[in-house]
């Protein structure tokens, strides 16, 4: 005799995501699992006395939202209340930056730290009105004259600070940029308060770094607001000795022990898979090694709440700074560089080439963060050297960004089994300011998705929050129209890919990506019970609409765990 659900969900339009994208009427759960899907008859004869029913009325169920590169502690830490929110449209000019450091300055003892995240020169009104124009330490020294200030922006691979933050950091005239990192400096030699990729950490290193206490608090609150995003699963891409100094101290083993300490409580409401990150921007194959001696996840800890799955290197920095390393110059000139230990491209290739090859020979799976098309082509030749001299079975590496990754790059990920992890929002974010960065037809091709998918790579996509707001549905509408934010313009219609590879994107490929995918990431029988209700039909919504398409619910084993009715009221 068929057993009775828990709860039932009919009437609507369930998109399993399954093999055969098969779309059903109805699903029932029964202790934290799919038990069933199918018809809406089928499914309601599975109901009993104290089986709890809720009406679909047509809306769209899919899987738990997977967000598979997504720093939730660093983006609540970066939010307020912990930061300063300098985001567009929050703010929209250099004066409303520097009017919310003076408000903040007014509200905290003199001598302690402002920080903030999200600026973005794209959308800076003095910046758009004289090209020549950029941030500047004098426009924070006006407005927080007794405070240090250090803000982040939105790509998190830059830093504006003022005069009191680069004095506490010892940066002054002729100070010499660590490797990998640049110290913009003015006409007369002097820093413009401007730090890029590896000398950030100059200043980061100076703040005051969040306690356990508050990273719990921090990573609480980032829960909370991802399931109202529907998201139930996502990846921290980065937390170890690395990380210690990346977006102001957001992230770092302290973090990865209030991710610990939750779970074992039972408190952390998301599954939780975690990078780790043993050296830093600008390390060495050494660093590496050192870093991971003790670093982990207890053995006690819920393995489908928190886990450690793989290892994160970088290798460049990112296109808008002009640090990816590139084949043809930027506009400006400059190829941009690796960021590993090296003292010329040769030497710095070799030791990213050996920083893989050893945490492969570990048996970790790799992300290794790498945007230029020549540091990717030396990424993919370094997995698969690694895979020739200690050949393993499915080790499923993956490539996180890949914004320019050639049509040979992708070819050889696929014929590996390795993956990419790409970031369509941010698409959407720069699309207008890459064109005058590495010129149209390069920025037109920038995240290839479709190529990535038509040579058969299960391709993640992720927010890479706080970079962009963990609104997975901004993505799937970023994919199907490759518009512009600025200004709506199409930038490589080519790479537009159809609704059922979004949304595999975004559930059952990070599944794999987790090597979870016999348990979550689709909604059939036997798995958990992750699910998202949207307040809407996605199929018959126009693509320019879904990014404010409502969540309704968020179930998290079969527990509701986000209700937008409720929460409204």
């Amino acid at each position: 005799m068929p057993r009775t659900a828990d709860l039932i969900l009919t009437g609507g339009d369930v998109l399993t995501v399954d093999d055969a994208f098969s779309v059903a009427q109805a699903v029932a759960v029964r202790d934290g699992r799919i038990l069933a899907v199918g018809g809406d008859a089928e499914i309601t004869a599975l109901a009993g006395p104290g089986t709890r029913r809720i009406d679909l009325a047509g809306r769209t169920v899919l899987p738990g939202i997977n967000d598979s590169h997504l720093h939730g502690a660093a983006w609540a830490l970066t939010r307020p209340p912990f930061a300063l929110d300098l985001g567009h449209p929050a703010v929209e000019s250099i004066a409303d930056i520097a009017q919310a450091v003076r408000r903040a300055a007014a509200a905290v003892p003199a001598g302690e730290w402002i920080t903030g995240l999200g600026w973005d020169v794209g959308y800076l009104s003095e910046c758009l009105s004289d090209p020549s124009r950029r941030p500047h330490r004098t426009d924070l020294d006006a407005a927080a004259p007794g405070h240090p200030v250090c803000l982040t922006d939105f790509s998190g691979h830059m830093v504006w600070a003022n005069s009191a933050a680069l004095a506490r950091a010892g940066v002054a005239r002729g100070t010499q940029a660590p490797a990998g990192g640049v110290i913009e400096t003015d006409a007369a030699g002097e820093p413009t308060g401007i730090l890029k990729e590896t000398a950030q950490a100059l200043v980061q290193a100076m703040v005051p770094p969040a306690s356990v206490e508050q990273r719990k608090q921090a990573i609480r609150s980032a829960v909370a607001a991802l399931h109202a995003e529907g998201i139930t699963s996502y990846t921290e891409p980065g937390l170890g000795p690395g990380g210690t100094e990346i977006l102001g101290g957001g992230l770092g083993t302290a973090t990865l022990d209030a991710y610990v300490e939750l779970a074992r409580a039972g408190e952390l409401g998301c599954r939780v898979r975690v990078l780790l990150l043993p050296a830093p921007m600008g390390g060495s194959a050494a660093d590496l090694t050192a870093g991971l001696e003790g670093l982990g996840v207890p053995g006690d800890v819920p393995a489908r709440r928190l886990a450690v799955i793989g290892v994160k290197v970088f290798a460049d920095g990112v296109p808008p700074n002009e640090t990816a390393w590139m084949h043809e110059p930027y506009a400006d000139g400059g190829h941009g560089a690796l960021c590993v230990h090296g003292a010329d491209a040769a030497l710095k290739e070799a030791e990213l080439a050996e920083m893989i090859r050893v945490a492969h020979a570990a048996g970790h799976q790799l992300g290794v963060h790498v945007t230029g098309d020549r540091a990717i082509d030396a990424v993919v030749d370094a997995l698969v050297a690694a895979q020739r001299a200690h050949p393993r079975p499915d080790a499923r590496h993956y490539v996180i960004h890949g914004d320019f990754a050639s049509a040979q790059s992708l070819a050889r990920l696929a014929a590996h089994g390795y993956g990419i992890n790409m970031n369509p929002a941010i698409k959407w974010t720069i699309a207008d300011l890459m064109d005058d960065i590495v010129g149209s037809e390069r920025s037109a091709y920038q995240w290839p998705v479709r190529s990535a998918v038509e040579e058969g790579i299960p391709v993640c996509v992720g927010s890479d929050a706080p970079i962009t707001a963990p609104n997975w549905r901004r993505g799937v509408a970023a994919m199907l129209l490759r518009e512009s934010k600025a200004t709506g313009r199409v930038s490589g219609p080519d790479q537009r890919v159809t609704l059922e590879t979004a949304l595999r994107a975004y559930t059952a490929n990070p599944a794999r990506q987790d090597f979870a995918e016999a348990w979550k990431g689709s909604i059939e029988a036997g798995k958990v019970a992750d699910l998202c209700v949207l307040g809407g039909d996605l199929r018959a919504t126009d693509p320019h609409d879904i990014p404010d398409l409502p969540i309704d619910l968020t179930l998290l084993d079969g527990r509701i765990v986000f209700d937008r009715r409720a929460s409204s009221r």
